[in-house]
């Protein structure tokens, strides 16, 4: 039976006790005595630590802590014992520690240059993704058989098919509030019956292809980012250009192409459910009936608003399809890097969908179809 670690506490004299350790005070020992030794009260002057028959790091540390807590002096410490103490007592500090803090006039130009550089950096690799993207599509040109249809097919169903119920119901919704909040403030000036021409303009031309775009952003971006992620982590993308297949080909093309292609069929869908929605509240508050709202919705909007909106919703598919499988592309290191990429990609796609879109509104007020 292995030996444990003691102590005895003599109180005796002004000075203040003695408290005397022997034994092993090893890790393995000292479990026995730890929590007494550390609610130890009253005035100790000395710790002899003589009788102590082994010693490593654990007890040296707790013979280091008496001493600070009590403020006592260790006496009869062999050689070995010395210095670990000694070595321990180097960064036996508890004081916070605190990373220095560089100032201000430093600290914010010094971010804002790191910011700079790993934009330029994500310019050129976006760059070099569609270099490739382009490649592989010419490659799929060249070699049709290369191309995998069933993948495609199945995105489109993931992209499209799945997505309807959700983005169905968030444009319904859209729809309503757009038509509710018009008809109030077109009230005030007679002109409710202008709720027709609002909730086909804005429907057709901005809100249903915006918000679908982030909409897909949010449901199929992240997926695209963080299936091809988890790939990269598990080295199946490594193992699939080990034997021959290009994972722009494989993975990447067939996203791309179910993200753009499907935009427009689900752009067009949510811009008719919003204009659903709108018909709804027109007949419950403003008395259009439900038909008749429909019918003039064909008298107000202009055709080229329909086209506007069908022009930009392959566009923004192909921004959406893009951000996901590059940053997915990127994944390196660690699981961390899945769920930071994702969001990436999320973030960056509904950024640019947001810019591109202005861009086209200031194109298309140039060329008359303001």
């Amino acid at each position: 039976m292995n030996e444990l670690a003691q102590y005895e506490l003599d109180q005796g004299g002004d000075g203040g006790g003695v408290l005397t350790l022997s034994g092993p005070y090893l890790v393995s020992t000292v479990g026995a005595v730890e929590d007494d030794l550390q609610d130890l009260d009253g005035p100790i002057a000395t710790i002899d630590v003589s009788q102590v028959t082994e010693i490593d790091t654990v007890g040296a540390w707790i013979a280091n802590r008496l001493s600070r807590q009590h403020s006592a002096e260790i006496t009869g410490a062999s050689e070995r014992a010395q210095r670990l103490m000694n070595a321990l007592g180097e960064d036996f500090d508890e004081e916070e520690i605190a990373a220095p803090r560089l100032p201000f006039a430093t600290r914010v130009p010094e971010a804002m240059g790191e910011k700079v550089f790993n934009a330029g950096r994500g310019v050129r690799g976006v760059i070099g993704f569609l270099g490739a993207l382009l490649i592989a599509f010419g490659s799929v040109i060249r070699h049709p058989r290369k191309f995998r249809w069933l993948a495609l097919v199945h995105q489109l169903e993931l992209v499209g098919v799945s997505a309807l119920p959700i983005i169905g119901l968030m444009s319904f919704l859209i729809g309503i509030v757009i038509a509710q909040q018009g008809a109030v403030q077109l009230q005030q000036f007679g002109a409710e019956t202008l709720t027709v021409n609002l909730v086909g303009r804005i429907t057709l031309r901005e809100l249903g292809v915006l918000m679908t775009a982030i909409m897909v952003a949010g449901r199929s971006g992240s997926a695209f980012a963080a299936q091809i992620g988890t790939m990269k982590l598990t080295e199946e993308v490594d193992a699939m250009r080990t034997i021959g297949i290009s994972p722009m080909v494989a993975l990447v093309i067939p996203r791309v192409l179910a993200c753009t292609f499907m935009m427009i069929v689900l752009g067009f869908y949510a811009s008719i459910m919003s204009i659903i929605g709108g018909a709804v509240v027109g007949d419950a508050m403003l008395g259009i009936p439900f038909w008749t709202f429909l019918v003039r919705i064909q008298e107000v909007v202009p055709v080229y608003d329909l086209w506007v909106g069908m022009i930009k919703a392959p566009v923004f598919g192909l921004i959406v399809g893009l951000a996901g499988c590059y940053h997915g592309m990127q994944v390196q290191g660690d699981s961390e890097q899945v769920g930071l990429r994702t969001t990436m990609a999320v973030v960056s796609a509904i950024f640019a969908v947001i810019v591109i879109d202005a861009f086209f509104a200031v194109f298309f007020t140039n060329i008359g179809w303001g």
